[in-house]
């Protein structure tokens, strides 16, 4: 999320409630200010933060694959992809397609309307003849309102394993939400990271240059420039953990003494004890037969895992039965 598409009111509230509750939490989707995007950059670039590089490697050894079974109708279809983003990734979809010389239409979905544009404008120059529909919502709105159903045959992406930001409950929700924003025979392209060594998975949340302690701080300075805060960085410690039976990797920032925390566009000041932390971000991780029940709760039936060559990290196809 872009900070001009931030609204000052929702910021506010979301940080007042995260901070008055127990245990206190700030939600991570306000991590990617300006500053925050350019270190969100920085981490995947980084050797310990395997998951870009993974999925990566799997859309270009597999593309073919992955798309066989929607060419295989030799109709017309939507490729609506949630969260887009940037589209770096789809692009290697999109090429083949092209390259194919298919009729499809592209339904990039993302809640930043900036990040549209620039998409946009990144595929009408690549792309030129190229049917492009940008819907600026978020992913449980647009599979309720469906703009794009035409009765064509629909193939969703879900790619980046955005699916582990959410809780076991919250995940079960989204696929509901799959579910009622699919039809039978329509597929679902959705990104997983698979349980691994447990210090695999810690490293790419704690990597040892300290950029994710970075990206997770720039929330507290966020919050000091936006909401006249006085957050003191320094006494703040950056503190990821990793669960292998759960499989969620949870972020938190702990007060390393007593203090108080005023924010001034709140009103209110927060009293933090002596090491007490603010979960910021999860990251669950899935073995196979979980994404299997999964799929299984939603009404689809896994058609294919699509690995990288460690195993790493999983794009599964679906189908909606």
């Amino acid at each position: 999320m872009n900070a001009k598409n931030t609204d000052f009111g929702t910021f506010a509230q979301d940080v007042m409630l995260g901070l008055n509750s127990t245990p206190k939490t700030l939600p991570s989707k306000y991590f990617y200010d300006a500053k925050g995007d350019k270190l969100f950059q920085q981490i995947m670039a980084l050797p310990e933060y395997y998951l870009t590089r993974k999925e990566y490697e799997v859309l270009e050894g597999q593309h073919k694959q992955i798309l066989a079974p929607i060419l295989a109708l030799e109709k017309p279809f939507n490729l609506v992809e949630l969260g887009a983003g940037d589209g770096m990734k789809t692009k290697i979809l999109l090429r083949y397609l092209a390259q194919l010389n298919v009729e499809f239409t592209y339904y990039p979905v993302d809640f930043s309307g900036s990040v549209l544009e620039e998409l946009e404008e990144s595929l009408s120059s690549e792309f030129p003849s190229m049917k492009v529909h940008p819907i600026q919502d978020t992913y449980r709105d647009s599979l309720k309102k469906q703009v794009w159903e035409d009765g064509k045959p629909n193939l969703i992406l879900f790619l980046g394993a955005n699916i582990g930001n959410f809780g076991v409950d919250e995940a079960k929700n989204i696929i509901d939400h799959l579910r009622v924003g699919t039809k039978k025979g329509d597929l679902v392209l959705i990104g997983f990271d698979l349980k691994k060594d447990p210090q695999i998975i810690l490293n790419a949340y704690h990597d040892e240059h300290g950029v994710t302690r970075e990206f997770n701080m720039n929330l507290l300075d966020r919050i000091n420039r936006e909401l006249d805060a006085d957050f003191d960085r320094e006494s703040f410690i950056h503190w990821p953990t990793y669960d292998p039976v759960s499989g969620e990797c949870r972020s938190y920032l702990v007060s390393q003494k007593s203090q108080e925390v005023t924010i001034g566009a709140l009103n209110q000041t927060f009293e933090f004890e002596a090491f007490e932390s603010i979960f910021t971000e999860i990251s669950k991780k899935y073995s196979l037969s979980e994404i299997s029940h999964l799929a299984s709760l939603g009404g689809f039936e896994v058609k294919q895992n699509f690995m990288d060559s460690e195993g790493y990290f999983s794009d599964v196809l679906w189908e909606k039965q």
